[in-house]
């Protein structure tokens, strides 16, 4: 007997419609399978995957079905029977065990963040808590993008500030991969926690604007890497910033993310940025 559908909305249907989505966007060429007839449908088919990954098709079908757990040495042969990038392994693998997610980290910061966020002026640098919620920022960060204590509390999101804050398109030079790898691995995030309410009140807000619907739809993943961002600020002109992101050891979901010039030229560009208005 097959065993049971779990609730709409849990941990093992989102994997389940994860890997159905990674199927059908595969061809039996795209793994050296012959393409028969009788295919009425794209993708490869269930039994095809299970093959490929070395497990019954039974097994694959309840895994997609979000009807069993399984372990990481499984999920790692499905990810290579479904050619999934570093990426998407991971966030497969992520749904291991099923364990419960950790407790949501404080929503205050520490002296010693804050001293340091300060501390990095005027290098732009900010703490974001598990839901990518601003909790603190120095002038830096305010001068780069906008002062986030005019905002209203439920706005102070990095995912808000890419999609829906308007300056966010022209100040982001490659803004559409950008926006699309901050949502990919925000997607990973969220998806490991369907319960929560804040998580879901920010997949809401994100879902109002077409780009982030439609590439959230595709269920697009992406890890962090460290990177360099083009910026075109109305004010400071072209800067070119490395995003380096640390996990706060001491304070369990906080994340430090700071903007260091990659060049002379964005080092100026900072400074100048920051400087007070000269008096007539």
């Amino acid at each position: 007997m097959a065993p049971g559908r779990p609730p709409a909305g849990s941990p093992r249907r989102e994997l389940g419609a994860f890997l159905r989505s990674r199927r059908d966007r595969l061809a039996p060429g795209d793994v050296g399978l012959a393409d028969g007839p009788g295919r009425r449908t794209p993708g490869l088919r269930r039994a095809e995957v299970a093959e490929l990954a070395g497990i019954s098709t039974s097994w694959y079908t309840w895994l997609e079905q979000g009807r069993v757990r399984t372990s990481e040495q499984v999920l790692r042969a499905v990810a290579r029977a479904l050619r999934l990038d570093a990426a998407e392994t991971a966030h497969v693998l992520s749904f291991v065990e099923e364990s419960p997610p950790p407790a949501d980290a404080p929503t205050w910061v520490s002296r010693n963040l804050l001293s340091l966020v300060r501390a990095m002026t005027p290098h732009p640098a900010v703490v974001l808590d598990p839901h990518w919620d601003l909790l603190a920022w120095n002038a830096g960060y305010a001068a780069l993008l906008t002062d986030p204590a005019r905002l209203r509390p439920d706005q102070r999101n990095l995912l808000w500030l890419v999609f829906h804050w308007p300056p966010a398109r022209a100040l982001l030079v490659d803004w559409e991969q950008e926006a699309r790898t901050l949502l990919g691995q925000f997607r990973s995030r969220a998806a490991r926690r369907p319960q929560d309410p804040r998580f879901a009140e920010l997949v809401s807000v994100l879902l109002s604007d077409p780009d982030a619907a439609r590439w959230y739809e595709r269920r697009e993943t992406a890890g962090f890497q460290p990177s360099v961002r083009h910026f075109r600020h109305p004010v400071a002109g072209d800067l070119r910033l490395r995003y380096v992101k640390l996990a706060a050891v001491d304070e369990p979901g906080h994340h430090f993310l700071a903007y260091l010039p990659d060049d002379r030229a964005s080092e100026d560009a900072l400074r100048r940025l920051q400087a007070p208005p000269e008096r007539a």
